[in-house]
């Protein structure tokens, strides 16, 4: 084997390696931390929903009862957090060794590195028996987070060439925000009220105009012209004697 390929599989170890014990990590923290947070925060806008009256509907309950059913899930491994934390230990020794064996196969100028490929395969073998495969949900996203952002992986880096969205944002994680932003724009779009009807305008009686009150005048007027006068009656003028 190459120094090239060697440093290669050391990084490709590596990261494997360092990865696994920040999830043993995460675990450790979500199942120490989180149900004692969500207690917290449940009972303080319990609270402050004496007061505050938005604080108080239905569907903030409903959320916070979601969430005590998360904090429950989360308590059942309890008893074996202890457990993730000192293989997250066990693990990280063995990233360290093999961050100094990169640097030291890297500084070797002779092409005989039997001994450190004998070493690499006694790591790999220790921290498969070590690792506990079943690990609590959400690990992944926070080991991300843990290993790409707090921990020191420019050895590795040289080798693997980490990308932002390829590598350092999970792809569950994207997939899981773009879910959650459809359902939504979904909803919003279901629960839009439908728009009032217009209420009917009660009819008004309409009085006659000026122009309307004159045009009946005249008319009047002509009917009155136009309506002969009646002739008086003739009477007879006694004859004379």
């Amino acid at each position: 084997m190459t120094q090239k390929d060697l440093l290669k599989l050391i990084a490709e170890t590596g990261y494997n390696v360092g990865f696994g014990a920040k999830k043993h990590f995460a675990t450790f923290d979500i199942v120490a931390k989180v149900p004692g947070v969500i207690g917290f925060v449940s009972t303080a806008v319990g609270i402050f929903g004496l007061v505050i009256d938005c604080l108080s509907t239905k569907t903030l309950s409903a959320a916070f009862i979601v969430l005590g059913v998360m904090g429950l899930y989360i308590s059942y491994r309890d008893h074996k957090k202890q457990a993730y934390d000192e293989v997250g230990k066990e693990l990280t020794k063995r990233y360290d060794r093999l961050k100094e064996m990169y640097f030291e196969v890297k500084a070797r100028e002779e092409q005989d590195f039997a001994l450190y490929q004998e070493e690499l395969r006694r790591i790999k073998k220790e921290c498969d028996d070590l690792s506990i495969s079943e690990q609590i949900l959400f690990s992944d996203w926070y080991a991300h987070y843990k290993f790409f952002w707090q921990h020191q992986i420019g050895w590795i880096d040289e080798q693997k060439k980490f990308r932002l969205l390829r590598d350092m944002i999970p792809l569950s994680f994207i997939v899981s925000i773009a879910a959650v932003l459809i359902a939504l724009t979904v909803i919003l779009f279901a629960c839009k009220p439908a728009p009032l009807a217009p209420s009917p305008v009660p009819a008004q009686a309409t009085l006659p105009d000026d122009t309307s009150k004159t045009k009946i005048d005249s008319a009047k007027d002509s009917r009155q012209t136009n309506t002969p006068n009646p002739t008086p009656p003739v009477i007879d003028s006694p004859k004379a004697p």
